[in-house]
């Protein structure tokens, strides 16, 4: 269930979203002022904040500024300020959308699912982009089919980083050629010569190490074959 922190001194607010966002399908939590607002934020991980802007004698701008020092979460503000003014301030300082009393339910509503649609892209683009694979400055990320080393996004071949994402997803295990061949090419010596294999090492090496024939990231266990050094994790 979608988790709403309700921000709110206002008895009659309260009890008017009290009863029609449980009703929408929101679990809801309700604080007064900021102390309050910040347990919350750690005990009950709202998915989203609905904050007035005027709480007695606290100001939720000041609120939401804590918020954005430890949290991310989406906010929306509730007041009674319509000036173009305070929405683009209250905007600009990190809230998600910017609802003006007297509303309608129905158009809080749809601003909930508005904010939490682009939070849930925002969330999802994120994990995507984030490295599934991370060893100190080499950060690989098979979604995307990307790997950068310090910063520097490499340019490799689909083989290329078929045989480093596999290598590196089981760091210090020793690897043949023949097993390389089965796993990366899905092919056999009887079928494909190991050659391929040194070859697409010395390859990859080349992009990855700063120092190829001393290589740091893909070393050469003689006698057996290759293996991932998670330097750095």
């Amino acid at each position: 269930m979608t988790a709403i922190l309700l921000v709110e001194d206002d008895a009659e607010m309260v009890g008017l979203l009290g009863r029609f966002l449980p009703e929408e399908g929101y679990e809801v939590r309700v604080a007064g002022d900021m102390a309050s607002t910040l347990r919350a934020l750690g005990e009950f991980e709202p998915d989203l904040i609905l904050l007035d802007i005027v709480l007695g004698n606290e100001d939720g701008r000041d609120i939401l500024r804590e918020i954005r020092e430890v949290n991310d979460v989406p906010a929306i503000f509730l007041t009674g300020r319509g000036l173009e003014s305070d929405r683009i301030a209250g905007l600009k300082m990190g809230a998600d959308d910017y609802i003006v009393k007297p509303f309608s339910l129905g158009e809080l509503s749809a601003r909930i699912e508005s904010v939490l649609r682009r939070g849930g892209a925002n969330r999802a683009q994120h994990s995507i982009d984030a490295p599934n694979m991370k060893f100190g400055t080499l950060e690989i990320n098979e979604q995307t089919h990307e790997v950068r080393l310090e910063g520097t996004l490499l340019e490799l071949t689909a083989k290329e980083f078929s045989l480093l994402a596999f290598l590196a997803a089981s760091p210090r295990q020793v690897f043949s050629r023949e097993q390389l061949l089965e796993h990366v090419w899905a092919s056999s010596p009887e079928w494909q010569n190991e050659a391929t294999v040194t070859e697409h090492i010395r390859r990859l090496r080349l992009k990855i190490e700063t120092d190829p024939d001393r290589p740091r990231w893909i070393t050469t266990v003689r006698g057996f074959g290759y293996r991932f050094e998670p330097v750095g994790a």
